[in-house]
């Protein structure tokens, strides 16, 4: 159990790869609020359930388009 009492948000950028950020500061530059936030493990388990491939976008596109 941690002693962090801050609160999270889950945040993505443009390449579909998330992060954790602290709600009180400002999202930096090239990620967004994916909506979710609450405690440090929260947020991590909510990326645990989004982030199920690892690829960047931009390299997941670009395979689905080779096997095309």
């Amino acid at each position: 159990m941690s002693d962090d009492d801050r609160s999270y948000l889950v945040v993505l950028n443009d390449e579909e790869q998330y992060s954790i950020w602290w709600s009180d500061r400002a999202l930096p530059a090239g990620w967004r609020a994916e909506g979710t936030e609450g405690t440090r493990e929260q947020c991590l388990s909510r990326i645990n359930e989004l982030w199920t491939d690892m690829r960047p976008k931009s390299l997941r596109l670009r395979m689905d388009g080779a096997s095309v």
